[in-house]
């Protein structure tokens, strides 16, 4: 685990900064605001994934991967999809070295690409994202999920056939702050990633979602994080190697069993990630980038982060303000399509709130979550491909930053919402 480091308090800035926006950066200026910049303390990026790799799997938290395998063995390695930054191709190269070495041949291993309820990864995709590797992968589809032996809460656990009928289950995954679980990875990235709807349907319903425990940055207590790990000690993973990052790259790599792989990165995370605050603003800007601000589902997480952590930032009548590209509109899968159905429908963000607390169909918890924030505050999308959606879904869309702020403003940036945790210093 990378070394603690105790989390900074905002500074005052400069009122022109960057933000990120697509694969690149947008500049803006804020000459008639008090700005303030929230930048975690980033930590120590590895120096080479593949050798931080290595040397998880060589002291896991658990037996080791080669102990879990026999050689006739049929193994799934479900990977995360593209709304995740997770080296795969490099951790699933590390991992395959191992089944090779304990006499697991390639042809008995299957990919399985972890969408949950988003679309499905391209040829371009997914060369991209496995290299050499792509031959084995195979997109992951909802509707063909099997059950598993046993429920949790009643609910029958259900994963991809090859997952399902495999001896043995491998993950790779991604270690970050989470609006649910607290923080991703783990268990996750097969339950949910490679999960059928019923236990993503009771994992993202109103019922859960509202508890307490279930909040940003929360492992321990968490109700949603539990009920994650109890299913992926019936459907898998066996063995994960995931990693966490902060914004100069990757910063720890762990492997082993998923319940204590997620618990030692959230850690590295935690020291990394977090920024003290003791102030409110009128208004907070959330950087987010590629790949998340892809389209409106992933790109309204800042605006979810922002005002559902540890430390709402926000005075009363705040908004949240996101520049994001969308060059996917509000996104192509069914969760995406099923957000857009119940946002771009209502009248009001209460109106939502109530008539989703009845229910609702996986996939569209976000706007369940989102409902909760604009009962509160607005937000307002920028420099956006398409406007015209965001205006649909009880949102506000501007050509820029510096028009969605109103002059004389107290501004907090946040410039990498989706990997920082803002806390009160009051809490130290």
């Amino acid at each position: 685990m990378t070394d603690t480091h105790t989390p900074i308090p905002s500074e005052r800035s400069a009122v022109s900064f960057e933000l990120p926006l697509g694969a690149g950066t947008v500049e803006v200026s804020l000459p008639d605001c008090d700005v303030t910049i929230g930048t975690p303390p980033g930590g120590e990026p590895v120096e080479d994934v593949r050798e931080a790799a290595e040397r998880a799997l060589d002291s896991p938290l658990g037996p080791a991967l080669e102990y879990r395998v026999t050689p006739d063995a049929d193994v799934a390695i479900v990977v995360t999809d593209v709304t995740r930054a997770t080296p795969d191709g490099v951790l699933l190269d590390a991992m395959l070295d191992r089944l090779r070495a304990a006499g697991v041949d390639r042809e008995q291993v299957t990919v399985v690409l972890g969408l949950g309820l988003h679309r499905p990864m391209d040829d371009d995709e997914i060369e991209s994202a496995l290299g050499e590797h792509a031959d084995l992968a195979v997109n992951h589809d909802p509707d063909a999920a099997i059950p598993v032996a046993g429920k949790v809460d009643g609910v029958p656990v259900e994963v991809h056939p090859a997952v399902a009928n495999a001896d043995v289950v491998l993950s790779t995954g991604m270690v970050e702050p989470h609006q649910y679980a607290g923080f991703s990875g783990g268990a996750k990235t097969v339950v949910v990633g490679a999960g059928g709807e019923p236990m993503i349907r009771y994992t993202h319903g109103p019922d859960l979602l509202g508890q307490d425990g279930v909040r940003l940055g929360r492992v321990d207590g968490n109700p949603f994080r539990e009920a994650i790990d109890r299913a992926g000690e019936l459907a898998g993973p066996d063995f994960c190697v995931n990693v966490t990052h902060g914004p100069q790259g990757i910063l720890d790599v762990a492997a082993g069993n998923p319940r204590a792989v997620v618990r030692d990165l959230a850690a590295s995370a935690r020291a990394a990630l977090s920024v003290e605050l003791s102030e409110t603003y009128d208004a907070v800007v959330a950087g987010v980038g590629a790949p998340k601000d892809a389209n409106l589902y992933q790109t309204t997480r800042a605006a979810t982060y922002v005002a559902l952590g540890d430390y709402d930032p926000l005075r009363s009548d705040g908004r949240v303000v996101i520049p994001a590209d969308l060059p996917e509109g509000v996104g192509q899968g069914t969760g995406e399509q099923r957000f857009y159905q119940w946002v771009s429908n209502a009248k009001t963000a209460q109106s939502l709130y109530e008539a989703m607390s009845k229910g609702y169909e996986p996939g569209a918890q976000r706007a369940f979550v989102l409902a909760r924030v604009l009962r509160e505050y607005d937000v307002y999308v920028t420099n956006s491909q398409h406007p015209e959606i965001v205006e649909e879904c009880l949102m506000h869309a501007r050509e820029s930053v510096e028009n969605a702020v109103e002059p004389g403003s107290d501004v907090l940036v946040v410039p990498d919402a989706l990997n920082t945790l803002l806390v009160s210093s009051s809490n130290r």
